[in-house]
C-alpha cells in the first residue's frame, strides 16, 4: 500500500473536518428562516375567541419576523380538515396550526382521524388558557345559574345547549356541568362558535358554555346573561358575575389554546417559534389577554406537549363516561 502524500492527506482533513461541521450546524434553510410568507392554519370559522386569540398571535409573529404571518381559516369536518391540511404540509416551518383542546379531543369522539395528534405534529407552545362562561338566552327568563340548575331539573333534556365542536371544551364543561347539578340538556352541534351565539341571542337555543372572550360583549349588551365563569376565582373583566363553584363547589374548567407545526420540523425552527411566541406574550399580548379574561400560556414545547398529554388523559374520561361522540 503506498503512503498518503502530506499535501493529500492534509486536503482530506481539512474536507472531513468540513463534513463534521456541516453535520453540526443548523440546516442553511433553518437558520434563514422565515424567507417568505408564513401561514397560520385555523381549522375552524372567524369570529370566535380561537380566530381572535390566532390572529393576535399572528400580528405579533409578523412583526417580530419581518415576514407576513396570514391567518387561514380552514373549517369543516370537527376542525380535521384545517389539521389534516397542516399535517400533510411541507415541515418547513411556514404552514403552521393554530387550534384549540379540540384538536386534542376530536380523535377521543370520531372514528376516523386522517391523523396522530403526538406523533403527526410537533408541540411549539401553549398560548392562552380560557375560563369558560355558562352564558344563556336573555328570553330563557332566568338570571342565576342556581335558577337554570331549577329550569333545566324542571324540565330534564328541554334545554337545549350549543357546543361549537364536539368535543370542545365547552362541550366537555357542558357534560360537566350536567354530572355535578344533578341535570340534563340537549345538545346541539354548531359549526364554530360565532353561529351559536347568534341563535342564541336570537332565542332558538337556551344555553352556551364557551370562552369568555367570545360572551363579553353580548353580555354587556344586554343581548344574552352569563350566570356564571368556571374560573377559580371571579374575572377582572367580569367583576359581577360570580364563579359556578358558588353554586356548584369545585366545579371548574378552561379552553386553551396552542400552536403546532408539522411532525419533522427542525428544532431550530421550532426553538424560534416558541422563543418568538413567548416573547409576544411577556409584552403587551399577555395584557390584552388578561383583559379580555383568558390566561396567558408561554413555556417550552417540551412543557406544552406534557399538558397537551395530561389534557388528553382527563378528556378521554368524562368522554367515555359521557359516551361523548360524533354522529
Amino acid at each position: 500500500m503506498t503512503s498518503m502524500t502530506k499535501p493529500r492527506r492534509a486536503l482530506l482533513a481539512a474536507a472531513a473536518l468540513a463534513c463534521g461541521l456541516s453535520v453540526l450546524a443548523p440546516p442553511a434553510h433553518a437558520q434563514a428562516w422565515p424567507e417568505r410568507t408564513v401561514r397560520m392554519v385555523i381549522p375552524f370559522p372567524p369570529g370566535g375567541t380561537l380566530d381572535k386569540v390566532g390572529r393576535m398571535l399572528a400580528q405579533r409573529l409578523q412583526e417580530q419576523f419581518g415576514q407576513t404571518v396570514v391567518v387561514e381559516n380552514k373549517p369543516g369536518g370537527n376542525g380535521v380538515i384545517g389539521g389534516d391540511a397542516v399535517a400533510k404540509a411541507p415541515a418547513d416551518g411556514y404552514t403552521l396550526l393554530f387550534n384549540a383542546s379540540t384538536f386534542v379531543t376530536a380523535p377521543l369522539t370520531m372514528k376516523s382521524v386522517p391523523y396522530k395528534v403526538q406523533t403527526d405534529f410537533v408541540p411549539i407552545s401553549l398560548v392562552a388558557q380560557a375560563p369558560l362562561s355558562i352564558a344563556i338566552s336573555a328570553k330563557l327568563g332566568t338570571a342565576t345559574l342556581p335558577a337554570l340548575v331549577a329550569a333545566a331539573k324542571a324540565q330534564p333534556g328541554k334545554l337545549n345547549f350549543a357546543v361549537g365542536s364536539v368535543g370542545s371544551a365547552g362541550h366537555l364543561c357542558t357534560a360537566r356541568l350536567e354530572q355535578a347539578a344533578g341535570i340534563s340538556v340537549a345538545i346541539v352541534p354548531y359549526k364554530g362558535t360565532a353561529p351559536a351565539f347568534q341563535d342564541l341571542i336570537g332565542g332558538q337555543i337556551e344555553g352556551f358554555i364557551d370562552p369568555v372572550l367570545g360572551s363579553v360583549q353580548f353580555h354587556r349588551s344586554g343581548q344574552l346573561r352569563v350566570v356564571a365563569v368556571t374560573s377559580g376565582k371571579r374575572l377582572p373583566n367580569l367583576p359581577d358575575v360570580p364563579i359556578a363553584a358558588e353554586t356548584l363547589p369545585g366545579f371548574e374548567c378552561a379552553s386553551w389554546y396552542g400552536l403546532w407545526a408539522p411532525a419533522k420540523t427542525s428544532a431550530d425552527i421550532v426553538a424560534k417559534l416558541n422563543a418568538a411566541v413567548n416573547k409576544a406574550l411577556a409584552a403587551d399580548m399577555a395584557e390584552k389577554l388578561v383583559t379580555d379574561g383568558l390566561v396567558p400560556g408561554g413555556g417550552s414545547p417540551a412543557d406544552f406537549a406534557k399538558f397537551q398529554a395530561d389534557d388528553i388523559a382527563a378528556s378521554a374520561k368524562i368522554i367515555a363516561d359521557k359516551k361523548i361522540s360524533v354522529e
